[in-house]
């Protein structure tokens, strides 16, 4: 354990057998990858250059072809041998991260013939470095780990080897499937398959008073594009788990309160919940809803154990919502690896809860909506898109 807490392990603590990204769990990712999944290292530290590619070393899925001192020194070695997958420091000279990752998706659109290069952002723990990694997510980056800060090179390199392995295969995964459905979907087109019947949405009986959302990997850029759309619809509550360590969520909401009609903030013990906020649990730690002997509703922060090796964990605020405000709440799981989320599905839908889960094709990973949608507790699988359009449908408000 490092000095996040439980949040690196967040996710792969999971019973196997339960779906991750097209029903396949992260213990058997390594079966899944045909060829050598190529990899650039840019960080301008040759201490952690030297760290990830020991980390990764070993591996006969993986293969480390270069490393860059900087960001303008990667994009040129993209541009002579392009990797799968970078791992990209976030602070650096000359092009720092943000622009680094810029550049690659410049690349990625300039030759849409081949699979993009995806991006991992390695972050430092800093108020800086938690701002530039989260405006990378939204951007584009497919996760990032943190920087560790053990006792000594041998530490180190296990706590980076245990973070970017099951990230690295996921992005694997997650691009075997995208070719996959590309292909599926060629076939039908050539076949003429007449296309599925459009889905309606029902609206509940009751009013609904809440919005609960669990998302993990790829949550930044998922909140970022439904967030401002969302509270432009609705004046509800909505609260937010986002799988993170600490410093992290703080500058998540401060990038979404940029963007949204809702004021976005951390949530803070005992906070009296207003109409038009949105609360994000603080990162490392648990976030619930509870009603008070006024009849007010209001956040509680503690530091219970982990649940599905998360904390804050999704499960522990759809439980509360459940007690708090019965059936007259809409529960969302987004993109995310794991299953986090599911348990507490039934007893949201005892109680009347309306549940959508974002589909596989607009999920980076999907793990928690595809276990979500296993388990036969959802009422709507939706691309991320119409989501918003769907709660508001659901609140009476379009």
């Amino acid at each position: 354990m490092n000095s996040f807490g439980v949040w690196p392990s967040c996710g792969i603590r999971h019973k196997p057998g339960l779906p991750q990204s097209g029903g396949i769990t992260t213990g058997d990712m390594g079966n899944f990858m045909a060829e050598r999944l190529k990899i650039l290292i840019i960080d301008d530290s040759i201490i952690f250059r030297n760290a990830i590619a020991n980390a990764l070393s070993g591996e006969n899925d993986i293969e480390v072809i270069g490393t860059a001192h900087n960001g303008a020194r990667g994009i040129e070695l993209i541009k002579l041998r392009p990797p799968d997958l970078v791992t990209c420091d976030v602070e650096m000279p000359v092009m720092d991260g943000l622009e680094t990752l810029k550049g690659i998706q410049e690349y990625n659109a300039a030759h849409s013939d081949r699979p993009d290069i995806g991006v991992i952002m390695v972050s430092s723990v800093t108020t800086k470095g938690a701002e530039v990694t989260i405006n990378a997510l939204e951007y584009g980056a497919f996760d990032f780990v943190t920087k560790p800060d053990g006792k000594n090179s041998e530490e180190n390199t296990a706590y980076l080897r245990r973070q970017l392995l099951v990230k690295i295969r996921l992005f694997s995964l997650r691009r075997s499937a995208a070719a996959q459905r590309k292909k599926a979907l060629a076939t039908s087109v050539a076949a003429q398959l007449p296309p599925p019947p459009p889905r309606t949405t029902p609206v509940p009986t009751g009013q609904i008073k809440a919005v609960i959302i669990g998302v993990s990997t790829g949550g930044p850029r998922a909140l970022s594009a439904i967030m401002p759309e969302l509270s432009n619809l609705v004046d509800l509550p909505i609260f937010i788990v986002q799988h993170m360590p600490p410093t992290f969520t703080q500058s998540l909401a401060e990038s979404l309160n940029n963007k949204c009609r809702h004021q976005i903030i951390e949530g803070k013990h005992n906070d009296i919940v207003d109409n038009g906020r949105a609360y994000i649990a603080p990162g490392g730690r648990h976030m619930l809803v509870r009603k008070n002997t006024l009849g007010q509703f209001m956040t509680t922060i503690n530091d219970q154990p982990p649940e599905n090796g998360c904390r804050p964990s999704v499960d522990v605020l759809f439980r509360s919502a459940a007690t708090a405000y019965g059936g007259d709440v809409v529960a969302i799981i987004l993109t995310g690896m794991g299953n986090d989320g599911t348990k507490s599905l039934s007893q949201l839908k005892r109680a009347g809860a309306y549940v959508i889960a974002q589909d596989e094709a607009t999920s980076v990973v999907w793990g928690m909506p595809g276990s979500a949608v296993a388990s036969g507790q959802v009422d709507d699988v939706l691309p991320l898109d119409k989501i918003p359009a769907a709660v508001g449908r659901l609140t009476g408000k379009r």
